[in-house]
């Protein structure tokens, strides 16, 4: 059943937080596989998962094959964002520990999201943002630095702070969270234009997983040494990864960029939940203020119902279509734009799964 377009923001941010609690397993995942490099399961997951993506999206990017052409720069930054993160994501933790290198790259995604969309889309930082943010990203900090790495699992384990491999694992955790803003800001764009989300996914998710096929190549030997590691790596490219971002995409579609990023710190919750109950980990109590501190972030920053005060439905902006940057000047609202969008809504109704175009609702500007 297709969402009303009142309701359209919340099911943005549930669409969100199911890809977040997806991702969330990742880490447990990794625990399975020691002997796997992080460029190998950063490549696995990331660069199969998007294959995967472009072969259930090849209709879709076929039909809008035009329009992805005219958008290549768009193309071009989401996919090689999306090539760098994996790699980053996953050898900052292994350099600075799984609680410094999550906390920076998780935490840092929402701000540079924020950054990108103040200066690149001139969209203003509403003060609910500015709460709920403050607050998911002071709750992923307590909830990451509570905890402490398993023994023996990431080298800088017996380093000590400040030393070379802990400060490289911060500088990749701000690369990997810059590219996570990036590649999440660049496919709004895209689907903000009209190219549906899954053509849009699909294309962005491909070429970054063909970029990421010759790491794969290379690192990729100890996948297939044993039956655990290769399972390893079957889950997290089918779940998470394919899965996880075709969600991902629903909700890029729905709501702005910065707000997906920001609640997508919901990951750092269910990855120490798991690490507890799977992993054997033990939580002490900073940790389980910030999971509440998060969670609290995520009430705030999850839309309501996109009414506004009067009560009237949310209206709704559309990017200008091409280009990296959007035009000087505000796109104007009228009948036309009104009739052209829900004309396009009824299109992606076909072929998305409803999805509604321009997700920038007004609602979360109060």
């Amino acid at each position: 059943m297709q969402p009303s377009q009142a309701n359209t923001p919340l099911w943005g941010a549930l669409f969100v937080a199911a890809a977040s609690i997806l991702w969330g397993t990742t880490g447990t995942a990794a625990t399975f596989a020691p002997a796997v490099s992080p460029l190998a399961i950063g490549a696995a997951a990331m660069g199969v998962g998007g294959l995967l993506q472009a072969i259930y999206a090849a209709r879709h990017i076929a039909s809008q094959g035009p329009g992805l052409l005219e958008r290549w720069r768009l193309v071009t930054v989401a996919a090689a964002a999306v090539a760098v993160y994996p790699l980053a994501f996953y050898s900052s933790m292994h350099l600075s520990g799984v609680a410094v290198g999550t906390v920076v790259s998780i935490g840092s995604a929402p701000v540079v999201a924020a950054l990108i969309e103040r200066f690149a889309d001139r969209k203003p930082l509403t003060r609910r943002w500015i709460v709920g943010a403050v607050l998911g990203v002071a709750g992923a900090g307590l909830l990451s630095f509570a905890g402490s790495s398993p023994a023996g699992h990431s080298p800088a384990a017996s380093e000590p702070a400040g030393s070379w491999p802990t400060t490289a694992g911060i500088l990749l955790g701000l690369v990997a969270g810059g590219t996570y803003a990036l590649y999440s800001w660049a496919s709004h764009r895209l689907i903000g234009t009209g190219i549906s989300s899954r053509a849009a996914m699909g294309t962005v998710f491909g070429f970054g997983g063909l970029l990421l096929m010759p790491v794969l190549a290379v690192t990729g030997g100890p996948l297939l040494q044993s039956w655990t590691n290769f399972s390893v790596g079957a889950y997290m490219a089918l779940v998470p990864m394919f899965v996880g971002y075709v969600l991902f995409g629903w909700g890029l579609a729905r709501i702005r960029a910065s707000a997906a990023t920001s609640i997508s710190l919901l990951e750092t919750v269910v990855a120490a939940v798991l690490a507890v109950l799977v992993v054997g980990e033990r939580l002490p109590a900073p940790g389980w203020l910030g999971a509440a501190v998060v969670l609290v972030g995520l009430f705030i920053l999850t839309p309501g119902t996109g009414r506004t005060r009067g009560g009237r439905p949310a209206r709704t902006a559309r990017p200008s279509a091409g280009g990296l940057f959007p035009s000087p000047h505000p796109v104007q609202e009228g009948p036309v734009q009104e009739q052209a969008g829900a004309q396009s809504q009824q299109q992606d109704t076909q072929d998305d799964g409803g999805r509604c175009l321009a997700a920038d609702s007004r609602h979360n500007e109060h």
